[in-house]
């Protein structure tokens, strides 16, 4: 299959969230990269406000009333708060965006949910758990991590070398989902060498119009 489907799409204009949207976020998560790509694709101006985890800020009174568990990223659409970054995915698209990045036939939208689950448990707990032991120096060995990382990579590579994107034939939330702790994972020891079809997914999401990228740390396998 081709690409050429990822660029056919143009953010709505039916909105005008200039003066709406805030994202409270930590530039180095790839949770809160996961969302800020999809704002960036879409063509939404927002407000980023930057969360000192470090210093405790997301356990703060004033942290809590917006999120109760103290993560990021939250967003904040006019009086509306929303946290979890695929709960904000799924919000941005039925709110802001075409029905490219929310399928309307329910098999698709139950392959959409297995990716989110994907996200939040294997990548989650592999390249994402990898990267913050590397990142942050923990003190947790990283070993686990990394081979529950390389698992999930066997499985997409051999899914990816069937079809261009996670989802169907063209872009969708399951990319944006998988995509942030996918490429970050060299930061913690995960080589990407052995999983072509993975390296070519990665420079396709990178080829959408108003792509985003992740930020980069000298750390692990970039050091």
């Amino acid at each position: 299959m081709t690409s050429s489907i990822a660029t056919s799409f143009t953010p709505t204009s039916s909105f005008d969230p200039a003066p709406r949207l805030r994202l409270h976020r930590l530039r180095l998560s790839g949770h809160c990269h996961r969302v800020e790509l999809f704002l960036s694709l879409l063509g939404l101006p927002f407000e980023a406000i930057d969360v000192d985890l470090a210093a405790g800020e997301h356990k703060t009174p004033a942290f809590l009333a917006l999120n109760p568990l103290g993560q990021v990223p939250v967003l904040q659409d006019g009086g509306l708060t929303l946290a979890d970054s695929n709960a904000i995915l799924v919000y941005l698209a039925r709110r802001y965006a075409g029905p490219q990045w929310w399928p309307q036939d329910p098999l698709l939208q139950a392959g959409l949910q297995r990716w989110f689950s994907i996200a939040a448990g294997p990548l989650a707990h592999g390249a994402a758990a990898a990267r913050a032991i590397v990142l942050f120096n923990r003190p947790s060995p990283p070993e686990g991590p990394i081979a529950t990382a390389h698992a999930l990579l066997a499985v997409m590579e051999a899914h990816l070398q069937a079809q261009s994107w996670l989802l169907d034939d063209q872009v969708s939330l399951a990319d944006l989902a998988l995509y942030s702790y996918t490429e970050a994972a060299p930061e913690g020891r995960v080589s990407l060498q052995a999983y072509p079809a993975v390296q070519q997914w990665l420079r396709r999401v990178e080829a959408l119009p108003g792509f985003l990228p992740m930020p980069r740390s000298p750390v692990g396998l970039r050091a």
